[in-house]
């Protein structure tokens, strides 16, 4: 088995004759063909589909299945209907090479003919070339465009073109096919015209040959010129050649394939078979150029789907880029108001640790010296004394602990101003709420007054271990703003009425507390401002924007959660508001443990 290689032509030969099919073997192997046998058409049918070969010869004589049937079939599936089919055939009759010609075969050769002649034949066949594709019945509406050139005549003077009209014979046989027929006679400058190339050139040109070394180079010429089209990205045009029956049935004939003609046919065969030739290369040119125009199209609508695509996905990605950008926006905007509010934090802070320290160290003293005031008093309850002096001494013990009462109160306020500016110096403790509660509530009665009423409803542990600051200032602002907001709402001069309802629960890990009033409420358009700093919806002297501002970073210092709602108590004066705190928590045997960034 002679070596394969990917660039030689794949060929399946289909001969019941073994001995036939091993000479014809030989000769193709020889010349370099790839070769694959078959002695049927069914089995044909099942090889070429296996092997997809570049050429198909068959005999038109096979058991069962004939030639025409086996090329009627692959014309008929879509995977071969473009594979060239040669036919070999002991009878050159006209109606049985009509017969194959209309069941797809593409040329027919004898069987007795030389088998030099049966190469050149099969290699004119695989110049057409493999891009013989499909196409479908409405690119043979186009009228097949054919140039009939005879030999020149030296009884005539002038060359005489005619269109679309019945010259000869034959010319009225295509005519009468649908085929746009021209006829010219031969002349030096026949090749060089621009008619052989372009939109409008012809599909086939049979040429009329006689026995000359001119007809051979008019062949090469047309050749040459073919090749041109073909580098320049079109459909090469085909020829067809008659020559002398005499030339033809001689070994010569093969000359004329050597110079490119696609077909040779001689001056003696009969009419409709040398029509028949012209319209199977006509029609395959005709194919070609179809396919070619909707591989263009096919290309264009892959350009304009791919454009289309890249613009959509540019689009998209426009506008990927322009979320983004407006994310990152908002995050440098939230950052740029970070950053301005820590830088007024941080100036508040300094401010208030150096005022703190300021008061703090008189502060101190004046509390030391309270002290020994009040043991210098108590001592001298133990000295005779008269009545009226004792009297004295107890009041004045009685002043100097209500003066220390006042400057401990402003020594914890001191504090707290230290503990706002350090928020995250404020270590986690185990606190009671409860008593929290009540130590803020009464730091508040002057705020309260005996007309509003405070309820409790508890529910979650009474320990919680947290910042203190979760409660001595989270929740007395809160506390403190809504007897303000009910104070509002009291004529001047009358006790201030009104509801605060505290809860608390423990749910789904989370320690709940909530602070409602039934005030006038909140408007909905400043619940997102009120934890800004220095905010405020009091009157100007009153209010220093800074409680909830602290209530906030308080709670954000927990990872916890603070939002205002309407509260909506039954039974309430009005709307009011409701400020729900959330703190992440974890139980431990001592209890919940706040699980803030700040534990």
């Amino acid at each position: 088995m002679p070596l394969v290689t990917s660039n030689m032509p794949r060929v399946v030969l289909v001969e019941p004759d073994c001995d036939h099919a091993r000479r014809i073997a030989q000769v193709l192997v020889k010349e370099g063909f790839a070769l694959t046998c078959a002695t049927s058409g069914e089995e044909a049918l099942g090889t070429i589909e296996e092997t997809m070969p570049d050429l198909v010869v068959a005999c038109t004589e096979l058991p069962g299945m004939s030639g025409g049937q086996l090329a009627r079939r692959l014309r008929l599936d879509a995977l071969t209907r473009n594979i060239p089919i040669l036919m070999l055939t002991e009878d050159a009759s006209p109606g049985v090479e009509r017969e194959g010609l209309e069941s797809g075969a593409d040329a027919y050769i004898s069987k007795s003919a030389h088998p030099d002649l049966m190469v050149l034949r099969m290699r004119a066949l695989l110049r057409e070339g493999p891009e013989l594709l499909q196409v479908d019945e409405a690119s043979r509406l186009r009228r097949a465009r054919i140039v009939i050139v005879n030999s020149p005549r030296e009884d005539e003077d002038e060359e005489e073109v005619v269109e679309d009209v019945p010259e000869t014979t034959l010319g009225e046989l295509l005519w009468r096919d649908g085929h746009t027929v021209t006829s010219i006679e031969r002349s030096d400058d026949l090749i060089e015209g621009g008619w052989l190339r372009g939109a409008d050139s012809p599909d086939c040109l049979v040429l009329e040959l006689g026995s000359g070394d001119e007809d051979l180079k008019f062949c090469r010429l047309l050749d040459a010129r073919r090749q041109a089209v073909l580098e320049a990205g079109g459909i090469p045009f085909r020829t067809l050649g008659i020559v002398e029956a005499s030339r033809f049935r001689r070994q010569s004939s093969g000359e004329f394939f050597e110079a490119g003609i696609d077909d040779l046919v001689p001056s003696d065969i009969a009419l409709e078979a040398l029509a028949m030739r012209i319209r199977t290369l006509a029609q395959r040119r005709m194919a070609q150029d179809e396919f070619r125009q909707q591989e263009i199209e096919r290309q264009q609508n892959a350009l304009t789907l791919e454009a289309a695509r890249a613009k959509a996905e540019m689009a998209e990605a426009l506008a990927q880029a322009n979320m983004e950008l407006a994310r990152t926006n908002e995050r440098l905007l939230q950052a740029q108001s970070k950053l301005v509010q820590t830088a007024k934090m941080a100036s508040l802070g300094e401010l208030v640790a150096g005022i703190a320290h300021e008061i703090n160290n008189p502060l101190a003293f004046t509390i030391a010296h309270a002290d020994t005031v009040t043991r210098t008093l108590r001592r001298l309850q133990g000295v005779n004394a008269s009545d009226e002096a004792m009297a004295l001494t107890k009041k004045g013990m009685s002043r100097l602990e209500s003066m220390k009462l006042g400057l401990q109160r402003i020594q914890n306020l001191v504090l707290s101003l230290r503990r706002f500016s350090r928020l995250d110096e404020s270590s986690f403790q185990k606190v009671d709420v409860p008593a929290a509660l009540d130590t803020a509530l009464a730091l508040l009665a002057h705020k309260l007054g005996p007309g509003i009423v405070v309820q409790k409803d508890l529910q979650a542990p009474a320990e919680l271990v947290c910042q203190p600051a979760f409660l001595n200032q989270v929740v007395m602002n809160i506390i403190s703003n809504a007897a303000d907001a009910l104070a509002d709402m009291s004529d001047d001069g009358d006790v201030v009425r009104g509801r605060i309802a505290i809860a608390s629960r423990l749910e789904n890990g989370r320690y709940e507390m909530s602070v409602s009033d039934d005030g006038p409420g909140l408007p909905h358009d400043l619940r997102t401002r009120i934890f800004d700093p220095f905010f405020t919806t009091k009157p100007v002297g009153t209010g220093t924007g800074l409680g909830l501002a602290i209530a906030y970073s308080v709670m954000e210092a927990h990872d916890g959660v603070i939002e205002v709602t309407d509260a909506n108590l039954p039974d309430g004066h009005g709307i009011g508001a409701c400020f729900r705190l959330s703190l992440p928590v974890r139980m431990t045997e001592e209890g919940p443990v706040a699980t803030g960034r700040a534990a």
